[in-house]
């Protein structure tokens, strides 16, 4: 590649996250118009509200599917255990996602689809009188999963890809957020510290309140040799004009991007979180410095 070539992609990598911003505003009006004619006057009169039905309406219907195009060459082999170094395998390095599962950050559903293609879907077996036993669970198989999404206005999408991915049986909404997970007097439902297989994060804790008091919680869930595949964007660590230039990008970036903040140090949070028993994590050798959302991939082992 010419000179002015690689100029060019670094000029237009750089000025990515404008754009990015731009078409986000431009789902604003759609919103704030959408709310009009359904009366929801509550949601236009409160700020967090109002955001989460405008992220809901950006993100869901106009940059999920190439979000999920572009991510998923990464998250597939994440999650089937073919990442090692932050690389790509063409075999797996390690065991892929299975047993009872918590996804954090479910959002829309952009990833519900993954979870039967990389691993078998063991639902429990009824029995002749109605009731419901569990069979032993296979080797690798996903027997339960809890998509944690407290954002109600992602809930008919994400409603709507559980039933398209046929696990309407296994995968079970979590209308809280992180702290409540254990309160049944919070949600329909309880999950048991200690008692996750694997947990799932993909591009969400750049947006979770208190990450290193969310993250240390989520640890708790984990069982002993317990897995956390994780995808997530980070701090720059390139260069101090990266830096710079990605602290700057911030000062507006939330405010487009559901509150996604770009400067948060995921891999180090996770890191403290506890102690793990291996740590197979790294950026993709493969992304360039003129990103101003370098990503981290890969396993911790608790």
């Amino acid at each position: 590649m010419s000179l002015l070539a690689r100029t060019s992609e670094a000029l237009w990598g750089l000025l990515d996250p404008w754009a990015f911003m731009y078409l986000s505003a431009s789902c604003l009006p759609k919103t704030i118009l959408a709310q009009l004619r359904a009366r929801g006057f509550g949601v236009l009169l409160s700020p967090a509200r109002l955001r989460d039905a405008w992220f809901s309406e950006f993100w869901g219907r106009r940059v999920s599917p190439k979000v999920r195009q572009m991510a998923g060459e990464r998250v597939v082999p994440l999650l089937q255990g073919r990442t090692r170094a932050g690389r790509i395998l063409d075999a797996p390095a390690g065991p892929g996602v299975g047993g009872t599962v918590l996804e954090v950050g479910a959002g829309s559903g952009l990833w519900v689809d993954v979870f039967p293609e990389v691993a078998a879907i063991q639902t429990p077996e009824p029995e002749a009188d109605g009731a419901v036993r569990k069979r032993k669970t296979a080797a690798g198989a996903i027997t339960r999963i809890y998509g944690v999404e407290p954002n109600r206005d992602q809930h008919a999408h994400l409603r709507q890809a559980i039933a398209r991915a046929g696990l309407e049986d296994v995968y079970q909404i979590v209308p809280v957020g992180i702290e409540d997970l254990d309160d049944a007097q919070k949600w329909d439902g309880r999950v048991e510290k200690g008692s996750v297989d694997c947990i799932v994060s993909v591009l969400c804790l750049c947006s979770i309140p208190e990450p290193e008091k969310n993250v240390r919680e989520l640890y708790r869930y984990l069982k002993k040799g317990g897995r956390w595949y994780v995808y997530e964007h980070v701090r720059s660590e390139y260069s101090w004009y990266m830096r710079a230039y990605q602290r700057f990008v911030n000062l507006f970036w939330p405010h487009f991007i559901g509150g996604c903040l770009l400067c948060r140090q995921t891999e180090k949070t996770l890191r403290e979180a506890g102690p793990w028993e291996k740590i197979d994590v790294a950026q993709p050798p493969d992304e360039q410095w003129y990103k101003i959302h370098p990503h981290i991939l890969g396993v911790f082992t608790k």
